[in-house]
């Protein structure tokens, strides 16, 4: 049996930047992964906006199959009387569509103070955090270098970051704008993936953080790779496995070895045993500490920090097959198709999930693949996030049935005659999510994308700069810093900080 310094657990994007980048610097690398193909969540999502440019590059994903379909989507707010608004270019650089002057000016002006505000937070993804504590030398180094970036700016845009950081998105766009398409559609957009409404305190951070990502080189721009998000994934896969990774599927971890207070290697679901000296977690953090390390090898307040750990997932994935093009009265089909109505919609439907309960008229946003890559069979294929989702209803079943019949009504109020092309309908639910990826909440930040849960306080505070509290043992999932998407940032920066521990 070949014999490995290394195993990962997860074959997920980040599992597989780490494994390339660990075995590129001469590590025998085994990556376990618990589902029947690898990839990860990457088949989760339908669009992508932070693919780490790192990765992109190191792992040469462009001559392992990845090629962009758009590597600049537009954005449709859809308006249920057809009086569409068209938001073309990263972030809506260009807006089409009855919008007053006014406002037009207004959202340039906000769109290139929030995309400067995030180029500057940006270097903070490429990189561990700072460690708070006596004996570290210098931790706020890094953090430093970023404020005087930050300082930079001019004192206008420093005082402007220092006033906005912190507050909610929904009163930023209200002190800007008017028109209740661009605020919902931006609305949806900071709160998207998030557990928290556009009034939620905090909300904007968590936006720059959205912000700062790139496609193809421009910064806040959407991306979809032709074959979809899942071709993103086959990509890495075919460069980690090009490296010399050994990559195995059906193999889900049971437990992670320790021995004599270090890291062993793993036990597998079937009993298997498989020797290794570092053993790197790159599933959600909650779920590596309890159920795969165990409390009887951690400190009794690490414990009850990782089971207080928030990982409320709010979104349902929603996927129907049509058996004819839909009409969204007069959309574009190849866009990103948003149902958000105002910022006051957005809340609306954020507001019962917090109780239980499945929101009247949730948001969407929509992708439908199969414009771009028409099928044989003429189907027509609809991807669409809806949120808010309640993570823990009191009747699971009862809130799955509710959650599709509200998603639909939402669909045939903007495309009328849609609910008639219905073939097949699939949504998952949080807990859905959950089961089937092994993200806790069905969050898919592997853990809240909020203020209290970012940067040196990822996953928890003490263990913020990847390596875990037993010797031998590293995490590297999006529950860590800088979070989620279908990045890799969190399994590059790990393997950076593994390299660096020697």
């Amino acid at each position: 049996m070949p014999s490995f310094d290394t195993i990962i657990i997860g074959a997920g994007p980040n599992g597989l930047a780490a494994a390339h980048r660990l075995a590129s610097k001469g590590a025998a690398v085994l990556v376990l992964e618990a589902a029947a193909t690898a990839g990860g969540g990457a088949g989760l999502a339908h669009l992508s906006y932070n693919l780490d440019p790192r990765v992109e590059k190191a792992m040469g994903l462009a001559a392992h199959g990845l090629d962009w379909a758009s590597a600049d989507l537009a954005t449709t707010a859809l308006s249920p009387d057809g009086n569409h608004l068209r938001l073309e270019g990263p972030v809506g650089e260009r807006l089409f569509g009855d919008v007053s002057d006014a406002d037009r000016a207004a959202w340039s002006t906000l769109r290139a103070r929030l995309l400067r505000f995030a180029a500057v937070l940006s270097p903070l993804n490429q990189m561990a955090p700072p460690r708070i504590a006596k004996g570290v030398g210098n931790p706020m180094l890094k953090l430093a270098m970023i404020g005087i970036k930050a300082r930079m700016m001019g004192a206008k845009d420093f005082r402007e970051l220092g006033r906005i950081i912190l507050t909610n998105a929904h009163d930023l766009l209200d002190d800007e704008l008017s028109d209740p398409r661009l605020k919902g559609a931006l609305a949806f957009d900071a709160t998207l993936g998030g557990w928290l409404g556009p009034r939620s305190p905090n909300s904007v951070l968590p936006w720059l953080v959205r912000l700062s990502g790139q496609v193809a080189g421009k910064q806040g721009a959407l991306g979809l790779p032709n074959g979809g998000m899942a071709a993103l994934g086959a990509a890495m896969v075919k460069a980690t496995a090009a490296k010399g990774v050994t990559i195995r599927c059906n193999a889900a971890v049971e437990r992670i070895l320790v021995e004599g207070e270090r890291v062993a290697g793993v036990i597998l679901a079937g009993g298997e045993e498989i020797r290794a000296e570092r053993v790197v977690s790159a599933i959600a953090p909650k779920t590596t500490l309890l159920s795969l390390v165990g409390a009887r090898h951690l400190d009794a307040g690490l414990v009850t920090r990782a089971r207080h750990q928030k990982g409320r997932g709010g979104a349902a994935k929603l996927h129907l097959t049509l058996r004819a093009a839909p009409d969204f009265r007069g959309a574009n089909l190849n866009d990103r198709l948003l149902i958000a109505g105002s910022e006051h919609d957005v809340e609306r439907s954020f507001n019962p999930v917090k109780y239980g309960r499945v929101p009247e008229r949730p948001g969407m946003e929509i992708m439908i693949p199969t414009a771009h890559e028409p099928k044989p069979d003429g189907k027509y294929h609809l991807s669409a996030i809806a949120q808010f989702a309640p993570h823990a209803p009191a009747d699971r079943v009862a809130a799955r049935a509710e959650m599709l019949a509200a998603c639909l009504a939402q669909l045939e109020a903007n495309a009328p005659g849609i609910g008639a092309l219905v073939e097949d309908a699939e949504i998952l639910m949080p807990y859905d999510i959950e089961a089937r990826y092994g993200l806790p909440g069905g969050q898919w930040h592997a853990g809240e994308l909020s203020v209290e849960q970012m940067l040196f306080l990822r996953p928890l505070p003490g263990i913020a700069q990847y390596k875990g509290p037993v010797p031998g043992l590293w995490l590297a999932s999006a529950g860590c810093h800088p979070g989620g998407g279908v990045s890799g940032s969190a399994g590059w920066n790990a393997a950076l900080a593994m390299e660096a521990a020697g």
